[in-house]
Order: structure tokens, then C-alpha cells, then sequence
């Protein structure tokens, strides 16, 4: 059993006649869910920080509560990997999506333009030698 779900915090996933139902999460430890929940909400108030990131992207998809929660789950994961394997935690950045695919990132960005109205047309800059 893995942390987030020793901890109560993975989402409930349940599948009927082919399609995937989403549901809450289980009941847990109060007091952890509770010192989680205050640790995301801190977390995601942050500046250029990766779970800052992640909740940005979620919330435009599921909302705020639901991406709160699944920022606690990153949290618990996180802590679960820095206990297990003896190591220190490691901030990704805030431009981890973006670095990770920028060609996506350059898509949404054109995109929403796109729906703001404007005619984008995109020229790669030229590189100092």
C-alpha cells in the first residue's frame, strides 16, 4: 500500500459498463488530512513553484477543491519517496509544464489568442552566435 492511499488522499475511481466515475475520496485520519490540506493550500500561495503550477492547471479542468486535493496527494508522494529513498526533496519549477513540452505550451498559447481574436503568426528567433 502507497502513501497517498495509506493517508486516504487518492481519489476514488470506479468503473461501470466501460465508463469511469470519479467519486471522494476515502475517510482517513483526520488530523493527517488536516495537516495535508493546510500544507497544499501554503503550497499552492506559493510563487514559481511546481505544486503551484500543477494546481494552476488543474483548477482550470476540475475545479479548486479537486485540485487541492490532488496536490495533497503530490505532497504525501513526495514525502513518501524523500522517507523511502533517503533523499531531499527537489522543487521542479514553475516552468516545469512548459519545459517538460513546449510545443504544447506554444499550441495553448496560440490557441487562446486565437479565441481572444488575434491572427497569430509564429517566427522562431534567431539565436546570438
Amino acid at each position: 500500500m502507497t502513501a497517498p492511499s495509506w493517508a486516504s488522499v487518492c481519489p476514488g475511481h470506479h468503473e461501470s459498463a466501460g465508463r469511469t466515475k470519479n467519486t471522494k475520496v476515502r475517510p482517513g485520519n483526520p488530523y493527517l488530512k488536516g495537516a495535508l490540506g493546510l500544507a497544499a493550500f501554503g503550497a499552492v500561495r506559493t510563487k514559481d513553484t511546481y505544486l503551484q503550477a500543477r494546481y494552476r492547471r488543474l483548477t482550470a479542468r476540475r475545479g479548486p477543491l479537486r485540485a487541492l486535493v490532488a496536490v495533497e496527494h503530490s505532497i504525501i508522494t513526495a514525502i513518501w519517496h524523500m522517507l523511502s529513498d533517503n533523499v531531499g526533496y527537489q522543487e521542479l519549477g514553475g516552468s516545469y509544464f512548459t519545459q517538460r513540452d513546449p510545443e504544447r505550451a506554444t499550441r495553448r498559447a496560440v490557441n487562446q489568442l486565437n479565441q481572444l481574436g488575434y491572427t497569430v503568426t509564429l517566427n522562431p528567433r534567431e539565436t546570438a552566435a
